[in-house]
């Protein structure tokens, strides 16, 4: 199917690109760095940046909207609602809980890299993913 996307839509991709690229939302987290409860709210905040992005953008990004809602609701939610409720029950204090954390953040780490590339695509700019991957690898 062809979807066509006018300049608010490349406009408003361009900076939800921004976002993901420089957030644990598609960077690595390192075993034994960072803390699971600042990548929980580093990905949870992407519904306030999408919200934003949709205000600044307006009605005229409609296929941008239907991408990203869909990201948001299907995509996204389930994990932060998922991941709420156990830091509130403390999970994320024991290295169990951690551990399953960190394992089902790089899947949905996995699905955001995908997003970004799409991003990319729409907004009409080179993948910066790629070349990211790319450093890591030499």
């Amino acid at each position: 199917m062809e979807i066509n996307f006018i300049e608010e839509d490349k406009n408003a991709a361009w900076d939800l690109y921004v976002e993901l690229l420089t957030r644990i939302t598609t960077q690595p987290l390192n075993d034994n760095d960072g803390i699971e409860i600042t990548a929980l709210e580093s990905i949870y905040s992407i519904f306030s940046t999408t919200r934003k992005i949709l205000k600044k953008h307006g009605r005229k990004c409609i296929q941008f909207s239907k991408i990203a809602i869909i990201v948001l609701n299907q995509v996204i939610r389930p994990f932060t609602a998922k991941w709420h409720l156990l830091s509130k029950q403390g999970t994320l204090n024991d290295n169990n809980g951690k551990l399953q954390f960190r394992n089902e953040l790089k899947q949905l780490q996995s699905k955001l890299s995908n997003y970004s590339k799409l991003l990319a695509e729409i907004a009409n700019v080179e993948d910066l993913t790629i070349i990211d991957e790319n450093q890591k690898n030499n």
